[in-house]
């Protein structure tokens, strides 16, 4: 296993525990306690965890975001329930936009049996699962690529994106609060949905329900800027009021 294979698998193993021991990753990776205290080290200097006594937790600093491929893998079966949901909203032959989240590769996943889309997005990973769909057409933001996110941002991303109208655009956020909107760990990533969202005609959040609550780093956008919230499951009542109040439409699996 590739150092960067293991090191993916503590940070998700830190994901779901919060913390890790140097003794029961050597085990588990079968490598020496010396070679897991390496990637602890790499994982502490990148800002992912913070080394502590025998292991190490998890950093949950509102500026950090972890590795894409790691992110895609938390909270799967909840993003294909929005994903579900999602290609209910598209009709053959609209013009949408995807942003460069983890929960827009399963929309487009969810979309392929759709015709003749038209797709803009400023997301590698996006443009990967599309690339085998005949007939359909995609477009690129333009952009610079950032390092471990699979995404094209900058300004180059935002003028790439600002050339278009669309019907509808669905984007993603890391958090999603009553009174700060919805947030992200950059501001490069609020940039380019603050585009999305002024050249749609309909605006879709669609964020599972770990984001509910949750204030990140950077200001995206707020209620008014929102159509429709997709979530995988019914949110507490007082965002459905809140939702209510702002004329929002939220949508949940009904199981």
């Amino acid at each position: 296993m590739l150092a960067l294979e293991r090191r993916n698998l503590i940070l998700e193993k830190l994901q779901e525990d919060k913390r890790v021991v140097v003794s029961e990753l050597s085990q588990l990776y079968n490598v020496s306690e010396e070679t897991i205290r390496r990637d602890l080290d790499k994982l502490d200097r990148d800002g992912l965890a913070i080394k502590s006594y025998g292991g190490a937790i998890i950093n949950e600093s509102t500026s950090i975001d972890m590795p894409f491929n790691v992110r895609k893998n938390r909270n799967v079966s909840g993003k294909q329930k929005i994903g579900e949901i999602v290609a209910s909203l598209i009709h053959d032959g609209d013009h949408i936009m995807l942003d460069a989240s983890t929960t827009a590769v399963f929309i487009a996943k969810a979309i392929k049996l759709k015709e003749r889309l038209t797709v803009i997005t400023n997301s590698i990973e996006v443009m990967i699962e599309l690339s085998d769909v005949s007939e359909w057409t995609i477009i690129s933001s333009g952009g610079t690529l950032k390092e471990g996110y699979l995404a094209l941002v900058g300004p180059l991303a935002v003028q790439g994106l600002s050339s278009y109208n669309v019907d509808t655009c669905f984007f993603s956020c890391k958090g999603f609060e009553l009174n700060k909107g919805f947030t992200d760990s950059n501001e490069q990533f609020s940039q380019a949905k603050q585009v999305m969202i002024q050249c749609a005609k309909k605006r879709v959040l669609a964020i599972d329900n770990s984001k509910f609550g949750t204030i990140s780093f950077s200001k995206a956008g707020d209620f008014k800027d929102i159509d429709v919230v997709v979530t995988d499951q019914r949110p507490d009542e007082i965002w459905m009021e809140t939702f209510k109040n702002h004329g929002i439409e939220c949508l949940y699996p009904e199981d």
